[in-house]
């Protein structure tokens, strides 16, 4: 088999099982995507309505939102703490609220300088400035010990952190008058504190770990260290996948010139195509290309007449979190430009025609039957265990051509759960899709409250997550600020400056993605 020329194989991305759909092959051209007038006016109120969560979820004195609240939106089902990605994800919800007219720019600052004024006073490791993993929201006070009693061993968390940085550089952009105050919590963080340069010894470039400890954890595997001289204890595993969200950190450590740019090509498009990975499920294809300096397997799996190049639990939050920030189709066309087209595509057949659920948007997000759960369309993901489009759990394995058989390659799938902020983010790839989507999501299921779209629902059960969750309303936001608000959020946080390091760094890639001849 072979592709297609890239420029085709991107625009076939774009031709879904209902017809051809109107975006543009990078996707981020945010005034072409054919929505209607109605279809602008529902976008606008599930913003509005999402916003109002918010404001449900945020302390009045401190300004932290919480980690979740019921769907009744009482305060008194805050859940008592919060995270470094709840707060950013409040930060530039609050720019992209304003930027849709949601709320007055005047409510905008106010909410926004209150904020980060308790930032300012919350505990974080002073050595690298980074911020702990938990904190009471309405104290700001670094947490010990969950509301329900469990014990919290203080963790830095890379990613986490990823997305505190993001927020303060999108708030320094989008609110001049509170540049000085965004960037001064923004400075002291060091993204190098996470990069490990000695992972294969000095002869190339490292990959940036899970985070640290700066107290022992209980039941954690670490490994001691040092950051700029203090004793840590650090994750025993690195973030070695390119496409997940971690990248958002590799990105601001190259672009703040605290982590090497050569550090982008040392993950993982896939692990090699040998016997010895074949845990994986199924074997990837590929070309090794050089960039900068680095041998680099092009690996990709193999669905539905595409080759796409895979995340870990082939969810949409891994694939399209970052492209939030940094117009990835637009300034790296000959990758993310074709991968981020083609996994919408896969959720959307997977949905629709090999599941046959009716919906589709797949991400991990609150279990309708449980607490949290992760969920993806596990053909496209690397996780042997499987992130399943169902409440059944259903692993999909194809087997590893050449050295071991398949044990499940046509599985029956049960009760799928999709999440809409998965459909949200894919609006940029498949308008008309996402938004007949979660119109059936909002009528049909009745999956819908006061704020907004409930986190996530089974769908041939009905059975509905009636929680709010900062992370997940915050890319609700996040993709309308872009989609409705001219791209603020690619505006603010792709300046000249972070385009002139980011753009040439990511666009010379070509992924071995595409749709097969």
């Amino acid at each position: 088999m072979r592709l297609r020329s890239l420029a085709a194989a991107t625009a076939a991305a774009a031709l879904l099982l209902t017809g051809a759909t109107t975006a543009s092959a990078g996707g981020h051209h945010h005034d072409d995507l054919g929505l209607t007038r109605q279809d602008r006016a529902d976008l606008h109120r599930w913003a509005a309505d999402t916003w109002t969560s918010f404001v449900a979820m945020t302390d009045e004195t401190t300004g932290l939102p919480a980690d979740n609240i019921d769907a009744t939106l009482d305060p008194a089902t805050r859940s008592g703490y919060t995270s470094p990605t709840n707060i950013g994800a409040y930060l530039w919800s609050t720019i992209s609220a304003e930027e849709l007219g949601v709320i007055s720019k005047r409510e905008a600052r106010e909410r926004l300088r209150q904020t980060l004024a308790t930032v300012a006073t919350m505990e974080r490791h002073e050595p690298s400035g980074m911020f702990y993993n938990w904190y009471d929201e309405a104290t700001g006070a670094k947490l010990t010990q969950f509301p329900t009693g469990e014990t919290v061993y203080p963790f830095l968390s890379t990613v986490d952190n990823g997305w505190m940085a993001a927020a303060l550089m999108v708030v320094a952009t989008a609110e001049p008058s509170l540049r000085r105050q965004a960037n001064a919590l923004l400075e002291p963080m060091n993204f190098g504190a996470f990069y490990d340069a000695d992972q294969f010894g000095g002869t190339r470039p490292g990959m940036m770990r899970g985070g640290f400890w700066v107290d022992p954890p209980v039941n954690q595997c670490t490994q001691a260290g040092t950051v700029a001289g203090s004793p840590v204890l650090f994750t025993c595993h690195h973030y070695d996948i390119t496409n997940s969200e971690p990248r958002i950190a590799s990105y601001i450590g190259i672009v703040r010139g605290q982590v090497p740019p050569a550090h982008y090509f040392a993950t993982n498009r896939t692990f090699p195509a040998s016997c010895d990975w074949d845990w994986l499920e199924q074997r990837p294809v590929g070309v090794t290309r050089t960039y900068e300096g680095l041998e680099v397997f092009e690996g990709a799996f193999t669905y539905r007449g595409m080759h796409i190049v895979p995340s870990w639990g082939g969810d949409m939050f891994e694939e399209l979190m970052p492209d939030l920030f940094v117009p990835e189709s637009e300034w790296a066309p000959k990758s993310w430009g074709v991968n981020h087209p083609l996994a919408v595509r896969a959720h959307i057949e997977h949905g629709l025609v090999e599941a046959g659920y009716g919906y589709w948007g797949f991400s991990p997000a609150s279990d309708p039957f449980g607490t949290y759960s992760v969920y993806g369309v596990d053909a496209i993901g690397m996780d042997p265990g499987g992130y399943p489009s169902d409440a059944e759990k259903t692993n999909v394995d194809a087997g590893y051509e050449g050295c071991r058989e398949a044990t499940n390659p046509t599985p029956t799938f049960g009760d799928g759960v999709v999440t809409p902020h998965a459909s949200f983010l894919a609006l940029p790839y498949a308008p008309r899709e996402a938004v007949d989507n979660l119109r059936n999501i909002e009528t049909v299921l009745g999956a819908y409250g006061d704020g907004g779209f409930y986190d996530s629902v089974a769908v041939r059960s009905n059975t509905q997550a009636k929680r709010y969750l900062s992370l997940d309303q915050g890319m609700v936001l996040g993709a309308l600020g872009n989609v409705l608000g001219g791209g603020v959020l690619h505006d603010s946080f792709g300046t000249r400056q972070v385009e002139k390091v980011l753009r040439p760094l990511i666009g010379q890639e070509e992924f071995s993605a595409g749709v097969i001849k």
